[in-house]
This record gives C-alpha cells, sequence and structure tokens, in this order.
C-alpha cells in the first residue's frame, strides 16, 4: 500500500503505458495471493514484477540482502569469490563472458550454460521479471540481465564459498569452480629482493615536489576524463582511427564522473585542430546521467540555436526537496539535510509552475541556447543498443530527428518520446526493508513518434553475434568505416 501510495502521489506518468484499471488489478491480485509470512526475499519476488507494470525504467525495488555485523563484514571483505571479476554480454540468445578484470582470461568468450547445476537461461528469465524498461521495449531486459548478472545472482543465493559453473566455447562443455580467495593473494611469486642491492636515497625537497605536482596534475586528468578505478578504464576516451585524423572516435561509457565540461571543450578543440571530418559516438552500454552532460555535447554538433528539452511535467511543487528528504540516514545527515532544506525549498518554488492544471519544472535546458563557437561541422553517427537508456536515448532522439547524425546498431533501451527520471526519490519500505526508487520528473526533447513506447530505432540495425566477439570484430563499427569510404 505504501508502494503504491507513493507512486500515485509522486510519478507524473504512472499510467502511461498501464491503465489505471490493470495496475489496480495487479497489485489487488498481489496483496490477495499472499496468506502467509515471508521473508523480505520473497516479498520482494512478489513486489518486484508489479512494479516493473508500471513500465518506466527509473523506477524499480532494491533486492534486501543479508546483514552483517561490522566484525562480520571485516571477516568478509578479506576475501573475493572468483566470480563476482566476470562481466557479461547477451549475445545470440545466451550469456557470455566478455572481460575477467584480469582474472583468468582464458575464459573469454566463453558461453556460460550452468551454474551449480542450475541452467542460466532459467535464472535469466527470472530475473527479467524484477525490473522495467520504458514502455514496451525489450532490448534493455536482456542488456541489463547480463550486466548486472552477479548482482542478481548474488541476491537471489546469497554468498557463497564456491561455484560450479559449466561453461561452453568452441573445444566443447567444460567444467570450472571459482572460489572465495584472500583479496590479497597473487598467481605471482613475490621477487626476492637481493640482499646487496643498495638502498635508494631519500628524495629531495625538490623531488619530493615534483613529485606531488605530478601527482595533482593525474589526479586531475583522471577527473576530467571519469577514470573509474574498480573496473579500470576512464569513463570516457577519444581516439584517431586510421592514418591520418579524419575519423575521430569518442567512446562514453555513461554521462556521469567528473569534469565534462572540460573533456567536451579538449574533445572539440582537437578536432577542430586536426580538420576531422567524421566523429563516431559510441553510446553502447551507456546507461544515462546527467541532463547538463548532454546538453553540453549537443551544443558542440550543431550550428543553431536550440531547445533541448521540454519543461518536465511533475507531480509534487518541490520534486528536489522531496528526493534529498528521503527516509533514512544517521543522525548526522538528517541535521545536514535540515540544514540545506530552506534552500531547495526556495530554488524548486522558482523553477516550477502551472499550465492548464499541471505542474512543469523549467530546465535551464528548456531554453533557447546558442550553439558553441567551436562546433562541429563534419559527419556524425552513433553507435546504440539495448542499454543506451534515459539521457543516452534523450541524446540520440534529438541527433536522429534533427538529422544530424547516422544512428547504428540496436534499438536503444529508452524510450524515444520520453523517460521520467530527473529527480529520483528513494525509501525503504517498512519491516521489509526493500527499497523502492522512481523518477519524479518527465523528461523529453520536442520530437515524438508513434507509437509510443519504444526505443530509438536505428536507421542501420546491426546485432553482434557471438562469432564477432571471437574473431574480434565489431560489426557497427566495421559498417561506419565502409559508409565512410563510400562518401569519400
Amino acid at each position: 500500500d505504501i508502494a503504491y501510495r507513493k507512486l500515485k502521489k509522486l510519478h507524473p506518468r504512472l499510467y502511461q503505458y498501464t491503465s489505471k484499471e490493470d495496475l489496480d488489478a495487479a497489485f489487488n491480485t498481489l496483496k490477495k495471493s499472499i496468506n502467509k509470512p515471508m521473508n523480505s526475499r520473497v516479498f520482494y519476488e512478489k513486489l518486484a514484477p508489479v512494479i516493473a507494470e508500471v513500465r518506466q525504467g527509473h523506477a524499480g525495488l532494491f533486492s534486501p540482502t543479508k546483514r552483517y555485523s561490522k566484525k562480520e563484514e571485516k571477516e568478509l571483505n578479506k576475501k573475493k569469490l572468483e566470480f563476482s571479476s566476470l562481466r557479461f554480454e547477451h549475445l545470440d540468445n545466451g550469456l557470455w563472458i566478455k572481460n575477467t578484470l584480469g582474472e583468468d582470461s582464458t575464459i573469454v568468450g566463453s558461453r556460460v550454460v550452468k551454474i551449480d547445476s542450475e541452467p542460466v537461461a532459467g535464472l535469466i528469465d527470472k530475473y527479467k521479471k524484477y525490473f522495467a524498461s520504458d514502455g514496451y521495449n525489450t532490448t534493455f531486459h536482456d542488456k541489463k540481465t547480463a550486466r548486472g548478472f552477479y548482482s542478481f545472482y548474488y541476491a537471489d543465493k546469497g554468498l557463497k564459498d564456491s561455484l560450479l559453473v559449466t561453461l561452453s566455447n568452441e573445444d566443447g562443455v567444460y567444467e570450472k569452480m571459482f572460489r572465495r580467495i584472500p583479496r590479497d593473494s597473487t598467481s605471482k611469486k613475490p621477487i626476492k629482493k637481493d640482499s646487496l642491492e643498495q638502498k635508494k636515497p631519500k628524495p629531495t625537497k625538490a623531488e619530493k615536489k615534483l613529485a606531488k605536482l605530478k601527482r595533482k596534475e593525474k589526479q586531475k586528468e583522471d577527473y576530467k576524463y571519469g577514470y573509474i578505478k574498480s573496473l579500470k578504464h576512464y569513463n570516457r576516451n577519444l581516439d584517431f582511427i586510421g592514418k591520418d585524423s579524419s575519423v575521430a572516435f569518442l567512446k562514453i561509457r555513461a554521462f556521469k564522473y567528473g569534469n565534462h565540461e572540460d573533456f567536451y571543450k579538449e574533445v572539440f578543440t582537437k578536432l577542430d585542430s586536426a580538420k576531422t571530418k567524421n566523429l563516431i559516438i559510441d553510446l553502447r552500454n551507456n546507461g544515462g546521467g546527467r541532463l547538463e552532460e548532454i546538453h553540453e555535447i549537443y551544443s558542440y554538433l550543431t550550428d543553431k540555436e536550440f531547445k533541448f528539452v521540454e519543461e518536465g511535467e511533475i507531480k509534487t511543487s518541490i520534486p528536489t526537496l522531496k528526493a534529498f528528504m528521503g527516509n533514512g540516514g544517521s543522525v548526522g545527515f538528517q541535521i545536514f539535510k535540515g540544514i540545506f532544506a530552506p534552500i531547495l525549498l526556495t530554488r524548486d518554488l522558482i523553477k516550477t509552475h502551472k499550465v492548464d492544471g499541471k505542474k512543469y519544472y523549467k530546465f535551464k535546458e528548456s531554453k533557447m541556447q546558442p550553439p558553441k563557437d567551436l562546433n562541429f561541422k563534419g559527419n556524425v553517427y552513433v553507435i546504440i543498443n539495448g542499454y543506451s537508456f534515459s539521457s543516452s536515448s534523450v541524446i540520440t532522439n534529438y541527433l536522429q530527428a534533427t538529422k544530424r547524425a547516422i544512428v547504428v546498431g540496436e534499438e536503444s533501451g529508452g524510450a524515444y518520446n520520453s523517460t521520467v527520471a530527473g529527480q529520483t526519490k528513494s525509501l525503504t519500505l517498512p519491516n521489509s526493508k526493500v527499497g523502492l526508487y522512481f523518477g519524479m520528473m518527465v523528461l523529453e526533447t520536442p520530437f515524438k513518434t508513434e507509437p509510443d513506447g519504444y526505443g530509438i530505432k536505428p536507421d542501420v540495425e546491426i546485432i553482434p553475434t557471438a562469432k564477432d566477439r571471437q574473431n574480434n570484430i565489431d560489426p557497427e563499427l566495421q559498417w561506419i568505416l565502409k559508409d565512410i569510404e563510400k562518401k569519400k
């Protein structure tokens, strides 16, 4: 009741894809089915598919996991499960290992068949029911289940000391045991130091100062490119393809982390200096992020004044305050929230207004804006897939609708017409401690398509296969490079 009540009170497009009658019926059926006590995980498994019926990808539940004492956590953190280092990809209706984060690379390119004798196909079908995409899209389900497979599995099965995994590759089917091992363990033996080796002299003050400056410069660069330590890669990268600089490849893994303004200024300065004619923007597996960042990048891709998004429809006049003042948190954090609440309240009231009985939020990006002086005038290609979601879909919508880019790949996970995101409300349901979250602002560009409820359809559909990965082929990029050659 609390979950549904909060959604009805604060979600501006609750019945966009599922009617009130159907959603009421789903909640009533769920309530009637509860006739005996259950633990939090079972409750989550019952409620999550009903929340997913809203069909808004930014609305869902956090699964509860077992609580540990600080002492237990300290002991548990001394070890890691080898299986948790695996990164997966959905290809040919299967789950494939695409990365091991520096661990056993021989299993990269293998298909996961079973885990502890349980078929993976059944697990994937089960986990897909626990979250929604925007509207009726299905590509997002496949990609998200693969990307978050270990998290789904851990929430479902709990922490295990070992997993026997059945894998398959071109040579056949084989099994591999994944164990919990000490975090500091390594397959390499420590190198013995030569006792006669002279100790290095202590660095001078000048050397220390220089080392400190280098560290600061490295930190600044890492921040600009959005370095993600756990994944050992940068969030944003710019490279040039070929012998000259006529083709640039811009990979953006998410529209968040670090100083995006400095990054894009650097990128488009380089493109201008190199007289680059073709820009490829790779948004595959980009789950979204900041509105101001996609607005920033578009301002470099047009030479016309533009209005990027419409004002956001809302249900409450104080969405930022509502999101900020969620339940939970330490006493100190509650005091901190109390101090900043009046500032957020004033800001919300200034930005909120009514039109024909509906409330709207004035985004900075919903005003007419000029392009950047350093705007790129060459050809633009965008690569997307089912995990191109939220703000990734918004920027792709704008680039496709204005005919500024050729879109290549798979239907995006985020809807073409709108998404409900912006400020996110999070709360913990009582007793079960299941987490509920949902967006509170409608985010949409001035461009719409019919029918509603589907993602951005690529101009050129290309879906990679397991064979492509095994042969180290990027079919989307390959098509684009051939198209560039044709146009020369």
